[in-house]
């Protein structure tokens, strides 16, 4: 505990934490959001498009949404890691945290799998694979399962019994 201790007294984290700047926690937080709405956004319509929504829709094309999706989700991933710092003490030892980063793996997983396939499958040579399809259904219900996990954590406290100090 005393090295998340020590990642809080960071003057970063301390910063985002205390600083009361509109630049501070509530600009780290909105970067979040809309970095989860870029990277969440793109692998959702990918997904959709491959389960059929859209189907004139040719799917190649959707090979740029990645570029969105992966600057989201780097995005998220330094202001995740903001976050992270403020409230280190609390956030590493809710086990609600590791089930979000299992699904925000899982799910990166998942879509970047997708997209090997995205040229060879639109271009005729072979249809949508039940692979693909069900990649597609994992990314849906990972990113969903990544954000409730992060909605919950703000109720779910950590693991009872943990000494913080």
């Amino acid at each position: 505990m005393e090295w998340l201790v020590w990642i809080e007294s960071w003057s970063l984290s301390v910063w985002v934490r205390e600083s009361g700047s509109l630049w501070s926690y509530p600009t780290v937080l909105f970067l979040h959001t809309v970095g989860l709405a870029f990277a969440v956004g793109m692998s959702a319509v990918i997904a959709l498009r491959v389960l059929g929504a859209a189907s004139a829709m040719p799917l190649p094309p959707l090979d740029r949404f990645y570029q969105v999706l992966w600057l989201g989700f780097w995005v998220n991933a330094a202001s995740g890691t903001a976050l992270l710092m403020a409230d280190a003490t609390t956030k590493m030892i809710n086990p609600v945290f590791y089930m979000k980063m299992v699904c925000v793996v899982l799910a990166m997983i998942a879509t970047t799998r997708i997209r090997r396939s995205l040229s060879v499958v639109d271009s005729g040579i072979r249809p949508i694979s039940r692979l693909n399809r069900a990649l597609a259904v994992a990314s849906l219900v990972l990113w969903t399962g990544a954000i409730l996990a992060g909605r919950l954590m703000a109720y779910i406290g950590p693991v009872s019994g943990v000494d913080v100090s």
